[in-house]
């Protein structure tokens, strides 16, 4: 996110969209300055300035505290020459004559002598960033010691670039997309800022920053040097409230490159109530049940997954073919995935087999690859890097399937019908020793700490839905395997109530029972402890899915 917005004719939207520039608010710049700026000596630098907000707000905070034009330090770069240069053509009209540079930023050699870097870097998704600008970007963080994830989106290189122009007990100022808080690329910055400042503090909001733009934005004003294993939340509705005293309450992050989702809690005693269920044993996570893996990859789900009817038509044999937990996951809600339900599925007309000859193909096989051969089927990237390209790799059949995206929260689910799963769910493979607790497992999942715990280290993706990469789900707290295990017959005599519950859409309902034997009986928590644990998911949960509706609405 950058505050340029330009004005020449050919700088149209997309070009602006493209280079991450958006439009801050007037109240945010102010602000802004305000914090950064303490004294008539200070130099300030804006990088990625656009046409100089925050360099204009620094020029009014400077002359309230005395300095003369003359004596202002502003300095400023950006990539796009008509901003740059209204930039300075708005700053002489104040008297300021101001460095103003043409290039990208990040390419530039630091020199630590700025007393406040304030701005707002330009926001470019990875999927947009590439080639040389993300090589120089990369490298520019490299220097100082940072090494980010291909995936990091600009904004990321930025802040740790920036940094590295402070001189000893300077200060950041930054709007940043939230993705500080839970993207797992944001982990090597979250290290850094808590390695690098003395003081890192956020401001979040509840309304959206940037009218009109879906991405959910936050304060970041850090300074000093040292480091700290803390950092300071303060909350508000609407950047209107910024110049309004609120409390600002302190988070201490479990390692210092974890998530920073709990803040978003602070002041509620959920996140401390899953911690001590951690410590006192009650609770373990997903990984110390077993492992999970990404399903299967075809390349072209419409093409290798068909319906039994489908497969009917072509004549393909069921030795060509591998039965499957159709695309999605709609179907893995109910605790239990039995062999009938995969049948009523086929029937139904769900893709539940998987087009995948084990050796030569049979006529009609061969005729549907020649069809899948018209069709371009082989030009897709999966498949052409596999020979022969209609073979697909198989992963071997997981004890439960574990739902990725999600509405509500992660299901865990028995694979009774012993299927093959593609990549729109993960599977569980539980050690040897716990694949006899699996439906007991699926049950215990289905209780509020592990719902509170889906959505810290989970994050909340396009329309409000719960993501849970592979890497994040192992992280997932679940039932310790004694807890499990002395409950498992009561758990596994709960499955008829709790899936007519959830086919009923009562969720919750079901989760309330799990409770009283997970966490009630088993964990010792206290009824109002319980209710500490579902108060902080709701609190989480609404946020996500309000923040979800917004930004399909915008």
């Amino acid at each position: 996110m950058n505050q340029s917005w330009g004005t020449e004719p050919m700088d149209t939207a997309d070009l602006r969209k493209a280079r991450g520039a958006f439009f801050t608010p007037e109240p945010v710049c102010h602000f802004m300055a305000d914090w950064a700026v303490r004294s008539v000596e200070d130099s300030v630098l804006e990088p990625a300035c656009g046409e100089a907000a925050f360099m204009e707000a620094s020029v009014r905070r400077l002359a309230d505290l005395g300095a003369s034009p003359s004596e202002m330090h502003i300095s400023g770069t950006d990539i796009h020459e008509p901003s740059a240069r209204t930039a300075r053509g708005l700053l002489k009209k104040h008297g300021v004559k101001a460095r103003v540079n043409v290039g990208d930023f990040l390419a530039s050699k630091p020199d630590a002598d700025y007393d406040a870097v304030i701005g707002n870097p330009p926001y470019i998704r990875f999927h947009d960033y590439t080639g040389a600008a993300r090589s120089v970007a990369m490298g520019a963080a490299l220097a100082q010691g940072v090494r980010l994830s291909k995936l990091a989106s600009s904004w990321a290189a930025f802040v740790v670039h920036s940094a590295a122009y402070l001189k000893p007990g300077g200060r950041l100022a930054f709007v940043l997309p939230a993705e500080l808080l839970a993207a797992n690329y944001a982990g090597s910055v979250r290290r850094f800022l808590l390695e690098r400042f003395g003081s890192v503090n956020l401001i979040l909001f509840e309304e959206q920053v940037f009218p009109g733009v879906s991405t959910e934005a936050l304060l970041l004003l850090c300074e000093g040097s040292g480091g700290t294993d803390h950092f300071t939340v303060r909350q508000l509705r609407s950047v209107s409230e910024l110049d309004n005293p609120a409390q600002s309450l302190k988070y201490r992050p479990t390692s210092i490159s974890d998530k920073w989702t709990g803040a978003l809690l602070s002041g509620l005693a959920g996140p401390s109530l899953l911690a001590d269920l951690h410590d006192q044993g009650s609770f373990v996570t997903l990984a110390e049940w077993g492992h999970i893996s990404l399903g299967t990859v075809t390349g072209n789900n419409g093409y290798f997954a068909m319906s039994p009817e489908r497969a009917n038509e072509l004549g393909i044999g069921m030795d060509e073919l591998v039965r499957i937990s159709p695309p999605g996951s709609h179907h893995l809600r109910g605790i239990r995935f039995t062999p009938s339900g995969l049948v009523n599925l086929g029937r139904s007309g769900a893709q539940t087999l998987l087009f995948r000859p084990p050796g030569s193909p049979s006529k009609a096989a061969a005729a549907y690859i020649r069809q899948g051969e018209r069709l371009g089927v082989p030009d897709a990237y999966k498949c052409r890097m596999r020979t022969p390209w209609w073979r697909v790799p198989q992963v071997p059949v997981a004890d439960l399937l574990v739902t990725c995206m999600n509405a509500d929260t992660p299901r865990l689910a028995v694979n009774e019908a012993t299927a093959h799963h593609l990549n729109s769910v993960h599977g569980l493979y539980l050690s040897e020793q716990y694949r006899g607790t699996a439906s007991a497992l699926a049950v215990a999942s289905l209780n509020s700490a592990t719902l509170l715990g889906a959505e810290l280290v989970g994050r909340a993706y396009g329309g409000g839905i719960l993501k849970l990469e592979p890497g994040e789900a192992v992280k997932l707290p679940l039932p310790s395997q004694e807890s499990v295990g002395g409950a498992s017959d009561e758990l596994t005599a709960m499955i008829p109530t709790l899936r007519k519950l959830i086919a009923n859409g009562l969720l919750l309902d079901a989760v309330g029972l799990v409770d009283s034997v997970i966490l009630e009986r088993q964990s010792n928590l206290s009824h109002n402890k319980v209710l500490d644990l579902r108060e902080a998911r709701a609190h989480l949960s609404e946020r996500r899915v309000t923040r979800g509706a917004k930004s399909v609405e915008s």
